[in-house]
């Protein structure tokens, strides 16, 4: 575990895209490698198609779970029109994985599981062992699509560390 850093991270995508699974991924990785760790979310018309955004902070110690613009280290986004509302989060020296939405529909079978890659692609910068990241996965999803995300995850993860 990294000493006195703190890791922001904003996930966002409008409802039905996984935004809050993704956050509930990466929040259990981080508490299972020992980390501190907060999460907060802001969802209105979620089942309509509205916005969705997540925050995941962890570190050593971790006093508040919101990320104030300009703050976030990461920035995951998974829909394309969401990505001006939520740039502003970005941190100036900040890492943005919109880019990485194209990438991720043309590699992934289901597209259900673009979180998933996603989460993969942003796993590879943090500072989580991937032992706990499947763990992580093999908590949030029921045991017949655990597989099936453990592989989508792993492409993500690939493609993260090129």
């Amino acid at each position: 575990m990294s000493e006195n850093k703190t890791y922001n991270i904003v996930f966002g995508g409008i409802g039905g895209q996984g935004v809050l699974k993704a956050s509930e991924i990466c929040g259990l990785a981080a508490m299972l490698a020992g980390y501190s760790v907060t999460k907060s979310e802001i969802h209105g018309m979620s089942q309509r198609g509205g916005s969705v955004e997540s925050y995941v902070r962890f570190g050593s110690e971790i006093h508040s779970p919101l990320i104030p613009a300009g703050c976030a280290e990461y920035l995951v986004c998974f829909h394309e029109e969401e990505y001006p509302r939520l740039k502003p989060f970005l941190a100036e020296d900040g890492r943005d994985y919109v880019s990485y939405i194209e990438i991720a529909k043309k590699s992934i079978e289901n597209p259900r599981t673009l979180n998933t890659f996603l989460v993969g692609v942003l796993s590879a910068s943090l500072p989580i062992d991937v032992e706990f990241w499947m763990a992580a996965l093999e908590q949030v999803f029921p045991e017949k699509i655990q597989e099936l995300n453990k592989k989508v995850f792993l492409e993500g993860r690939e493609v993260g560390t090129k």
